[in-house]
């Protein structure tokens, strides 16, 4: 609340300003003890008042969260659940302690998928060096080696990483909601292998030096006549950006530089790694998917790169709310016919479980999911 009215405090002194620019030399006088009095403001220390720093603990008991007996997040004292607008008015901070937390359960989840679901994690790229950016995936110890059935898992876009569906499910319902887990443990109970990707999983961020972030604005092939001319305007729009950060963003955060894993680029350079590498050395002789959301584009993609490998190895496909579009994907008749036998995708829907939902897209049948 007082950021808004130091801001609010700060605009009228300029509107005042403008309006004895206009005067004559008394309104002049006032004029120059207003800006004496504008640059005494240090806007660095007024923000650091209004925003804590943004330091969050890394782990869950930090947080002073656990998850209960019911996969549930708890408050450790109250028993409450998660409260996201922990300092009122200070959205941005309470979205970067959102973010921390969502750090935690990934790492969280990963444990669980190790301990509970007894899966190991396998690097990526496979012969990746000591230095370059690596990525994982996690498998059973079967997976490659079980004559009968695999499943595959891949989650959809964003934050979410291997093992989860949603994190705002894990955080705001429960762990059965919101991750993999559910499945995972079943397909075993069932005589399943299982391979858990990780297609967000693609790069690390790393700080950049000095030197890069002067690279970053210096390099250019235009003439230095031009060059100035741009640089001259980039210090006065930076120089105004600059002003305008002090108030939205204080604490400024540091340059970063995202370097990519090798063949592991995007979600779907990611699924047909997994497949070439995996997937299609397998031993079992029906591979099952379940692809959700962006997943399920994934998915696709792989079928368009290896067609005939998928149709030879894979035995149906689950997908959930899939975003994949065989106009946009260009993909094929043959993919096309593929798509209706042996895929099913089920979409948010009002209407009851199984219940057949249209769709302007012929491709696989769409049923809803029941909620």
């Amino acid at each position: 609340m007082y950021i808004y009215l130091s801001i609010l405090n700060l605009l009228t002194v300029w509107v005042m300003m403008a309006q004895l620019q206009q005067g004559g030399p008394d309104e002049k006088e006032k004029t120059t003890a207003l800006k004496d009095l504008l640059s005494r403001i240090d806007l660095d220390e007024l923000m650091k008042k209004d925003e804590p720093p943004l330091e969050f603990p890394d782990t869950l008991e930090g947080f002073e969260y656990i998850f209960n007996e019911k996969g549930q997040l708890r408050h450790i004292k109250t028993g409450e659940p998660f409260v996201f607008n922990y300092r009122e008015d200070l959205h941005r901070w309470n979205q970067k302690r959102y973010e921390a937390l969502g750090e935690i359960i990934t790492k969280y989840v990963y444990e669980l998928l190790q301990k509970e679901c007894h899966l190991k994690k396998v690097t990526l790229p496979v012969d990746a060096t000591e230095s370059e950016p690596k990525s994982f995936i996690f498998m059973s110890e079967d997976a490659l080696t079980n004559p009968d059935k695999l499943l595959v898992l891949i989650h959809g876009n964003g934050v979410v990483r291997a093992g989860q569906w949603a994190r705002r499910l894990i955080i705001n319902e429960d762990l059965d909601s919101g991750t993999q887990i559910p499945y995972i443990k079943r397909a075993i109970e069932e005589g399943y292998g299982v391979i858990v990707l990780n297609p967000n999983e693609n790069y690390i961020e790393v700080e950049k030096t000095k030197a890069q972030v002067q690279l970053s604005s210096d390099s250019s092939d235009e003439p230095a006549e031009k060059r100035e001319r741009k640089d001259k305007i980039q210090k006065e729009t930076k120089k105004r950006r600059d002003f305008y950060e002090k108030y939205r963003n204080p604490q400024k955060e540091k340059e970063t530089m995202q370097m990519y894993i090798r063949d592991n680029g995007s979600p779907e350079e990611h699924a047909i790694y997994v497949w070439d590498h995996f997937i299609s050395q397998s031993a079992a002789e029906n591979v099952f998917f379940v692809a959700h959301s962006y997943g399920g584009l994934a998915f696709v993609e792989l079928m368009i790169q290896r067609e005939a490998e998928v149709k030879n190895k894979v035995t149906a496909v689950a997908l959930t709310d899939s975003v994949h579009n065989v106009w946009h994907q260009e993909v094929g008749k043959t993919i096309r016919e593929w798509m209706r036998e042996n895929c099913c995708n089920w979409v948010s829907s009002s209407e009851p479980l199984d219940t057949s939902v249209e769709s302007m897209l012929p491709d696989c049948p769409r049923v809803s999911a029941g909620t």
